[in-house]
């Protein structure tokens, strides 16, 4: 890679236009024919791209698209489309049919509608032959499967980034250790509600706090502290039978071990009113010792609490618990790249659109993409990157970052941060191994298109009814035979078959 590091400043600054003729060919090609470019063939590859429109629309011809541009050897037509308008936007290219070669789509009823009636190239056969590409965990493109097969590229994303912040400096002064088991996070609760870890004599202390989104997406607390007591991550394999995380024995276990918290007066009692931002308030101003967060998070968190308590110290760690580190997966993407077959008709100009999308994630690519170009967004200092221009990369980088194809800690040279933030940038990448996926997450179920929803409403009400006493064991019980009865029992027989159709 020394080679590529050597003409990277030159691809990316844009300053000598005969250093950038020479960084599109400069590099040898790893893939060769069976990527589908050939020696001879120097002329650049037109591309056009639907993609979200972020902050503002960058200016045709800038030298961030202009570096891209060179080091791949394509010639960009960018389509820029409000965010608040892009589903819309695609809906109706779909139906027309008239779409771009290179368009994000999300996981969508209307984008895999799309991609089983024929619209888009799999992709999936060929991702062997990009070493990029194929470089990433599967799990990236296991959670954009359609019927088993790949149809684009994802937007990649951290998968691993589930953690919690807590105040190292409490945890030292009351003698605790971090939680691996279920009474042990039941014996930090207590000990930071009740032991006045900031020493002011009042019972004016938590230690977890909820909110009213404390079920909802990737962060759910019930649902990281079930896997990491070896349950599933929202659906998974009991006895060999899809089942929902709420019917499992660690995820019970968990939403009686809150029902404790909340009848000792250990958890806030009007957290199914309170907005996350508020809860995040009670950490930041010194009255909570966890926090359910992402690894990245710790950082801010430490700065923020900083102005009420100088002395305060945040650390994070990874949700653990008797089989080490388990941790509830994300989707791991922001969408992703498909390449329709009315723009691009033959397999040979397929081959050459992958190589493109996989010479993004070549060094110099990642680099300009992550970090933007050196001497005006970043500068190196000691072997690391730091920013020099954070607001002007915002605005000339970030559009082409959110939609392009990267991953930090892939090919990039590390950003220069305090230890906290060094450390959890770490974590991302080591803890990738112990991610736990929703096996749910691609297959279909006609019954959870229509009815999803209202179905989880549904289960999230009767669990904070239950956390709050307001029905007991037995009245669980009949809240999840509700469930079940009206739409949850054939939710679980349509993922039985999805799963075992895609297991054949």
């Amino acid at each position: 890679m020394k080679a590529v590091k050597g003409v990277a400043i030159a691809c990316a600054s844009v300053m000598f236009a005969g250093s950038l003729a020479a960084c599109a060919s400069g590099e040898a090609n790893p893939q060769g024919e069976a990527a589908g470019t050939k020696a001879s063939d120097n002329a650049p590859l037109a591309i056009s791209l639907v993609i979200p429109q972020v902050g503002d629309i960058p200016a045709k011809g800038n030298a961030v698209e202009q570096a891209i541009e060179t080091y791949t050897n394509t010639k960009l037509d960018i389509q820029w489309v409000p965010n608040s308008a892009y589903e819309e936007k695609v809906n109706i290219m779909i139906a027309s049919n008239e779409l771009p070669k290179v368009m994000k789509l999300n996981y969508t009823a209307t984008s895999i509608g799309a991609i089983n009636s024929g619209l888009f190239w799999e992709i999936g056969p060929y991702l062997k032959d990009y070493k990029n590409l194929s470089a990433q965990n599967p799990q990236h493109y296991d959670n954009i499967m359609v019927e088993g097969k790949v149809y684009g590229v994802p937007l990649y994303r951290d998968i691993a980034r589930a953690a919690y912040n807590y105040r190292k400096d409490w945890f030292d002064e009351l003698g605790l250790q971090l939680p691996k088991s279920l009474d042990d996070w039941y014996k930090v609760q207590k000990a930071l509600a009740q032991n006045d870890p900031d020493k002011n004599g009042k019972n004016d202390t938590y230690g977890m706090l909820l909110d009213k989104k404390y079920l909802e997406g990737n962060s759910a607390v019930l649902t990281r502290l079930a896997v990491s007591m070896g349950g599933v991550n929202k659906w998974g394999l009991v006895d060999g039978k899809m089942t929902p995380e709420f019917m499992t024995k660690e995820y019970v276990d968990v939403l009686k071990m809150f029902r404790k918290f909340n009848d000792e007066k250990l958890l806030n009692s009007d957290f199914a009113a309170v907005d996350p931002a508020e809860r995040d308030k009670v950490f930041d101003s010194g009255r909570a010792g966890l926090a359910n967060s992402v690894a990245a998070a710790a950082k801010s968190q430490q700065d923020r609490v900083s102005k009420t308590d100088p002395k305060a110290v945040v650390d994070n760690a990874a949700f653990e618990g008797p089989q080490g580190i388990r941790l509830a997966g994300e989707s791991g993407n922001n969408g992703f790249l498909a390449v329709s077959k009315s723009a691009v008709k033959t397999e040979e100009e397929l081959k050459k659109i992958l190589t493109f999308l996989d010479k993004l994630m070549d060094e110099p690519m990642a680099t300009l993409q992550l970090r933007g170009i050196e001497g005006t967004h970043f500068v190196k200092v000691d072997g690391k990157t730091e920013f020099k221009d954070f607001t002007l990369f915002q605005r000339e980088v970030k559009p082409y970052r959110d939609n392009l194809l990267n991953l930090e800690g892939y090919n990039v040279p590390p950003l220069k941060d305090t230890p906290l933030g060094e450390k959890a940038a770490k974590m991302v990448i080591d803890n990738q191994k112990y991610v736990v996926p929703n096996l749910a997450l691609t297959l279909t179920s006609h019954t959870y298109s229509e009815q999803g929803k209202a179905l989880d409403q549904m289960i999230w009400d009767a669990q904070t009814k239950y956390i709050m006493g307001k029905i007991d064991d037995a009245g669980w019980e009949q809240e999840v035979n509700k469930w079940l009865k009206a739409g949850g029992e054939k939710i679980m027989s349509e993922y039985d078959a999805s799963y075992a159709k895609l297991k054949k």
